[in-house]
């Protein structure tokens, strides 16, 4: 008998901590950016360019996590019947964190043991483990570390739906997971449905990512016999399945450096990926056919990837690979959704069992062959597409219990509908209630009903907008009530600067000023005065926005990025002198005084800043500065000792007398 409860996870957690107050213009990078592709089809070259974002406004950073993990209660939906048990992190952007198969008594998902975030998102903070849900643009999901609605919906032939749903910001899209185990049923299903409510094409993304196990013996098999290589070296090329350069790309241990590989299955062929063990048994998921892309991702095992994996599972963890499935055939593109239309699939995942020698013998076509010949007995491509079918009939059925909130804003933006006249977004089958409004949309509401904020705080800014019809209300207010209110023309200075007008955005930041002294608006300004490249007043700016926040630690951190990075390094080490001890002691700030030292020639606090072992908690998916920094300390340290010119190459020598310990290696590539 199929049953949806409620219950309580406890695991071991970093603290995520408030998010960044800063509005994020183009701070975050992406690391599927390319340069070159090679025997990459027209149909991806279309794609590749188009839709792309430069800032992820309006959501903010979360970026306030550390790496000091005490036991925490996560409230989680499972989904259970005779065969399966499906647990999802309802705070978690929905992710199924567990399926666990009670007949063969075995885990198909690697669960990561702990919730540590590290920076691997658009938004900084990420985690692995389980199936993560992947909408609206290329580097995770707004919404991987932020709360999902959730409610129960009863289907037509009475087992229970979880029904989990959002208000998507950035693309401005509502979309909805159906999650539903029929009685004795093998596989766990996801219907995905979203809705564009616009009246013009938008870009679309959505990829659904899948942790697994990895051992020396894992087979990744899909019905492909090309694919497109990402290797986080800026280029895309087209490979064959499965032996590349003499190596069987199959088999994912044996490779050593991270990287991206998009199965190219064609049209014709059934959709699904596996990853079966030495036994010949795995996790496979499978699709309809919207869902035309497929990927395997490997951290690899040279020591940068090797690291990255026990930084994200810390000491319990178990090295893992993903299997993934996505709207277009790569990770680098973005589709064209039509106006006013829905895009909507049906997702299957179970246990699949096969014949181990055919499984991991050497003839592709046939390992291939078998798989997809048991799959279908597992679950017919007819029978899925019959229940896709009567997945959209009860699409639209209401909720008969709500059972978690998300955010506020889709309140919102139903709200300005009704007060503008407009259709709403989506039927009743995703309710957005009143009771989600949080303090966060305070301000908005306020604009909404009174036409002007009701604060004027400059300070005070934490939550932004973006959107054409927010714009369009908020410039009116200023020609009214808000002609005076220094939080007004901040925030329309924000949404200027975010549309590339930044001569009018300027001119709306230096009239908050003049309202109101601002860390926000001097910060917004160093921003313009940089990109003009106007060095001087971006320095000056940012000084006396720290002189208005001394203790405000993400302004500390990017205003030491700006000195650093423009060879202010003294300038930074006197700021530094003026810091509590507390901010002194952050793994940041810690990682640019040694950079710093590095260009003045102390170093001594390069020596100390290895010696003591810091840890970045936020370090960046494919930075290089840690690494970068060892090498030239040590290149330094040999021209200092032995009287060097500066323009001696000891560069070699230097990488080979000294290793970079494990510890301080995140090397993508190598």
């Amino acid at each position: 008998m199929s049953e949806l409860r409620l219950e309580t996870m406890i695991l071991p957690a970093a603290p995520l901590g408030d998010e960044n107050p800063l509005p994020p213009f183009g701070t975050t990078k992406d690391q599927h950016t390319f340069s070159g592709t090679d025997g990459v089809p027209d149909e991806i070259l279309m794609n590749l360019n188009y839709g792309r974002v430069q800032s992820i406004l309006p959501y903010t950073l979360q970026d306030n996590y550390t790496r000091e993990r005490t036991p925490r209660p996560f409230k989680v939906a499972v989904l259970e019947n005779e065969t399966l048990r499906a647990t999802f992190l309802l705070e978690l952007g929905g992710r199924l964190w567990s399926l666990y198969n009670k007949v063969a008594q075995r885990e198909l998902l690697a669960v990561n043991p702990v919730f540590q975030p590290a920076n691997l998102a658009l938004r900084n903070a990420w985690f692995s483990g389980g199936v993560e849900w992947n909408i609206g643009t290329i580097g995770h999901s707004p919404l991987t570390c932020s709360p999902l609605f959730a409610a129960r919906v009863v289907s037509g032939v009475g087992y229970p739906v979880l029904r989990m749903y959002e208000w998507e910001r950035m693309r401005q899209v509502p979309f909805q997971i159906d999650a539903f185990l029929p009685d004795h049923s093998e596989m766990l299903y996801i219907y995905v449905r979203i809705i564009n409510p616009h009246h013009e094409t938008i870009p679309m993304y959505w990829w659904s990512n899948t942790a697994v196990p990895e051992t020396p013996n894992t087979r990744v098999i899909v019905p492909a016999e090309k694919a497109y290589r990402f290797g986080y070296d800026t280029t895309l090329r087209s490979v064959p399945v499965p032996i590349l350069g003499g190596e069987d790309i199959s088999y994912p241990y044996h490779r050593k450096q991270a990287m991206d590989f998009f199965f190219h299955i064609p049209d014709s062929q059934r959709h699904w990926i596996c990853a079966m063990d030495e036994k010949g048994q795995g996790l496979v998921q499978t699709s309809t056919r919207r869902l035309q892309g497929r990927k395997l991702f490997l951290w690899g095992t040279a020591h940068g990837g090797q690291q990255w994996q026990h930084f994200l599972t810390g000491e319990g963890g178990q090295p893992y690979l993903e299997i993934q499935a996505g709207l277009a055939r790569t990770q680098l593109e973005h589709l064209r959704m039509p106006a006013n239309t829905e895009w909507s699939w049906l997702e299957a995942y179970g246990l699949l069992n096969a014949e181990a020698k055919v499984v991991h013998g050497a003839d592709w076509t046939s390992a291939c062959q078998h798989v997809a010949d048991r799959l279908d007995q597992l679950l017919p491509a007819q029978q899925l597409a019959v229940l896709e079918q009567q997945c959209k009939q009860t699409q639209d059925m209401l909720p008969v219990e709500q059972l978690h909130l998300g955010s506020g804003w889709g309140y919102l933006e139903h709200r300005r509908r009704v007060l503008a006249g407009e259709a709403p977004f989506c039927s009743n089958a995703l309710p957005f209630p009143e009771s989600s409004l949080h303090v966060v949309q305070t301000l908005w509401l306020q604009l909404l009903e009174h036409g002007h904020f009701l604060l004027d705080d400059a300070n005070r800014a934490t939550t932004f907008m973006i959107q054409d019809e927010w714009m369009g209300l908020l410039r009116t207010s200023l020609s009214g009530m808000n002609k005076d209110n220094a939080l007004a023309w901040l925030h329309y200075g924000i949404m200027l600067f975010h549309e590339d007008r930044n001569a009018e955005a300027k001119h709306a930041f230096q009239r908050s000023l003049v309202l109101q002294p601002s860390h926000l608006s001097l910060r917004n300004l160093a921003l313009i005065a940089r990109h003009e490249g106007d060095m001087e007043n971006a320095r000056l700016y940012y000084l006396e926005a720290h002189r208005q926040a001394p203790e405000l630690q993400p302004l500390i951190i990017e205003i030491g990025n700006f000195l650093v990075d423009f060879q202010l390094a003294q300038e930074w080490l006197n700021l530094l002198n003026t810091l509590s001890r507390q901010l002194r002691q952050n793994g940041r700030i810690r990682l640019l005084e040694a950079a710093a030292g590095l260009q003045v020639g102390d170093l001594y606090l390069v020596e100390r800043f290895f010696a003591d072992g810091v840890v970045i908690p936020d370090l960046r998916e494919g930075e290089t500065r840690l690494s970068d920094m060892w090498f030239s300390y040590h290149e330094a340290l040999i021209r200092l000792t032995e009287h060097l010119a500066d323009e001696v190459d000891v560069s070699q020598r230097a990488a080979l007398e000294n290793p970079l310990p494990k510890a301080f290696d995140f090397r993508m590539k190598i």
